[in-house]
């Protein structure tokens, strides 16, 4: 019990954050009574039978929680059984979630090779040739708009491919490592086939061999992998240039309280870059000074904050857990968001 105490105390002292801004930021928010991921994380307690895997809302015969007495479920899925599924189908999740992000990319490309979209542009014509060798796509006497074309293409059937060689990416790996995955039978036909069928896997009455379970998990983790996240940052390189070291600034230290701050946040360079672009133009930056700013201040929080900070040298504001408390400061005129890491908090702290 004493230990009990001893830890409990010791977890009460404990700072919620080792950077200082983000102190200073919560004391504000307590001040002025706005709920932030902080206090909800201690308001919110996990619930302990999820936590562990053992409930299981596969089919609307249960929930069933698998505690106490309780051993398998409803249809007799195990505590095995139900601990693979729940995580088999995170990981599906997870891989549609950034293998999308791929696809989204791929598409830019190919609607700026096609001058669809005129405001994107092929600028790394290195990495082109590079992905196109990845690809196997012909290059010799073609022009970079038909290369483009072709490897956008290619990029998008690598979502629906369904034969056994699998995904082209997956022969960029090391020959060895390529030998243990088709030893396992672990690897990736297809990036949709793969999350499609995690769920069709996992649905009720289907596989119900927990290691069985989790040998696919991996394969649909590896179409994310070796499939939508590589080509996404290959094809995002293409667009808007490979990245090299930069050197910036952090923190909310970079916003200014004689410019129009805006904050980019979210995933997609699709959108951010062209905000990096907006924000130069001189016509907006008239505007702003019109209105008594001396110009537009840009900074980025997640993961586009990374993207335009390699490639524009925009400055990073803060991580995941600071997009709250960034609106927070009262300092940020608009925070342009896009897909994945936006907290819904954000809509109630603005």
């Amino acid at each position: 019990m004493a230990e009990e105490k001893k830890g409990s105390e010791k977890e009460a002292t404990q700072p919620k954050s080792i950077d200082p801004v983000v102190l200073e930021m919560l004391e504000k928010a307590q001040a002025d009574g706005v709920s932030t991921i902080f206090s909800r994380s201690e308001e919110t307690k996990p619930c302990p039978i999820g936590h562990e895997g053992n409930c299981c809302k596969i089919c609307f015969m249960g929930p069933c929680r698998l505690v106490g007495k309780t051993t398998v479920g409803i249809c007799g899925a195990t505590k095995d059984t139900v601990a693979a599924r729940n995580l088999a189908r995170m990981c599906a999740a997870g891989s549609a979630a950034h293998s999308d992000h791929g696809r989204d990319m791929a598409h830019t490309l190919l609607a700026a090779a096609t001058g669809e979209a005129p405001d994107y542009k092929v600028k790394d014509e290195r990495k082109l040739m590079a992905v196109a060798g990845y690809l196997g796509v012909a290059t010799e006497g073609r022009s970079k708009e038909e290369i483009a074309i072709d490897v956008a293409n290619t990029a998008l059937n690598e979502f629906g491919r369904q034969d056994a060689d699998g995904l082209i990416y997956t022969r960029r790996a090391p020959a060895k490592r390529q030998g243990i995955w088709r030893k396992l039978g672990i690897t990736p036909r297809g990036i949709d086939r793969e999350v499609v069928e995690t769920l069709h896997r996992t649905n009720m009455g289907n596989d119900q061999d927990a290691e069985h379970i989790l040998d696919h998990a991996m394969r649909a983790a590896l179409a994310d992998g070796w499939g939508g996240s590589m080509l996404s940052t290959d094809i995002s390189d293409i667009l808007f240039g490979t990245p090299g070291p930069v050197a910036a600034t952090a923190n909310f230290g970079n916003l200014k309280d004689d410019e129009v701050n805006v904050v980019i946040h979210g995933h997609e360079p699709t959108l951010s870059e062209v905000i990096v672009a907006a924000a130069s133009d001189p016509e907006i930056l008239e505007y702003a000074k019109s209105k008594g700013a001396k110009g537009v201040n840009l900074s980025g929080i997640c993961c586009t904050a990374n993207e335009i900070l390699v490639r524009q040298g925009v400055p990073l504001l803060g991580n995941f857990l600071a997009q709250e408390l960034a609106v927070l400061t009262g300092a940020v005129e608009a925070m342009v968001v896009d897909i994945q890491c936006i907290m819904q908090g954000l809509v109630a702290v603005a």
